[in-house]
């Protein structure tokens, strides 16, 4: 989308913020570099706290950012809570905000996204949705006609560009796999992993699994810390491979090529529908339907006891179709659409 507003406006100053709520080496700056972004305008070191001092944080930077500024429109992405930082600082600011992904529901209230989702939506002057579904739940809240423009997965539109360049990289080679011949793991969210019980029950149950299928699994950092408190005995096992976080293209060059996916992650259940790969969410709810209903992915639950079905539900057929708009050109309509709102 950056780059589809430089190339349709190329009058249009741009200012990138990196808040840094996502500040590890290997979870932030990398994809800077792997993805061909710009770097950051401004760099404004929110990182970790609680979910008030985190936000606090962002909120208080950000608006220090806009102040300065004053820039004619704000563009926000996602669900975080720099994301909802960001869109109150600008209101607040009179500075009319564009939401990204705008409209996804998951209608758990216990997740902190949830909240963020919502409050960022309803202050939104211009909501870029990814999906019917989106589309569909804003109308719900009363947010219907011309601020709401379906434009279809701008995060798609970065899978399309790399993933032949991810497949060349060829990462599973330096765990001695093949392609197709193993699983994926990803585990992050507090539902689980700030579980002690569940997530001895996940490690537990991954090993297992590992004796049927090799699984990769890159350990995201509170995961890891939550791993080593319950210092649990032989885990992770030889066919069971912990790395650190990985890369935009070595992790998705072993998501393009996984026999299967078992995450929490919201954004790995888009790739891997578009990827065509199987995908299996260990939560009770999925605020991107589209990739149950179209897509390649089965819902599981916050049920550690159901990874051992998973070769069970391999074996099923499962039918999957493309999903509208997520065709690589989705940053192209939101510049689009941003550039028509705010001309």
């Amino acid at each position: 989308m950056h780059r589809a507003l430089r190339e349709l406006e190329p009058a249009t100053e741009l200012r990138l913020l990196h808040t840094e709520q996502h500040y590890d080496e290997r979870m932030s700056a990398v994809f800077f570099g792997e993805l061909g972004l710009p770097r950051p305008d401004e760099s404004l070191s929110v990182k970790s706290g609680t979910h008030a001092e985190q936000t606090a944080r962002a909120l208080v930077a950000v608006e220090a950012a806009l102040a300065a500024r004053r820039p004619d429109v704000v563009v926000v992405t996602g669900d975080v809570n720099s994301t909802l930082a960001a869109a109150l600082a600008a209101v607040k600011l009179g500075l009319p905000v564009v939401h990204v992904e705008a409209g996804l529901r998951s209608f758990d209230r216990t997740m902190p996204e949830e909240h963020n989702r919502r409050l960022t939506d309803h202050l939104s002057a211009l909501l870029l949705a990814h999906s019917e579904s989106a589309v569909e739940n804003l109308a719900r809240e009363g947010i219907t006609g011309p601020p709401v423009q379906l434009v279809g997965n701008t995060m798609i539109d970065s899978l399309l560009e790399h993933v032949d360049a991810a497949r060349a990289r060829r990462p599973w080679e330096r765990y001695g796999l093949e392609p197709g011949g193993y699983g994926l793991v990803t585990l992050h969210r507090p539902a689980l992993v700030d579980d002690a019980s569940l997530l001895r029950a996940a490690a537990e149950r991954l090993s297992l699994l590992s004796r049927e299928v090799h699984l990769v699994f890159p350990v995201h950092p509170r995961t890891r810390g939550r791993l080593e408190r319950l210092r649990l005995d032989g885990f992770p096992g030889p066919r069971l491979v912990l790395t650190d976080p990985l890369g935009y293209h070595d992790f998705l060059g072993l998501e393009a090529e996984a026999r299967f996916v078992l995450t929490d992650s919201g954004g790995v259940q888009e790739e891997t529908s578009a990827l065509g790969v199987r995908c299996f969410t260990l939560r009770d709810t999925t605020e991107r339907p589209v990739t149950v209903e179209l897509g390649t992915n089965t819902v599981i639950g916050v049920d550690p006891g159901r990874i051992a079905d998973i070769p069970a539900m391999l074996a099923l057929a499962h039918e999957a179709r493309p999903i509208p708009l997520w065709d690589g050109a989705a940053g192209r309509r939101a510049a689009t659409a941003i550039l028509e709102a705010f001309a």
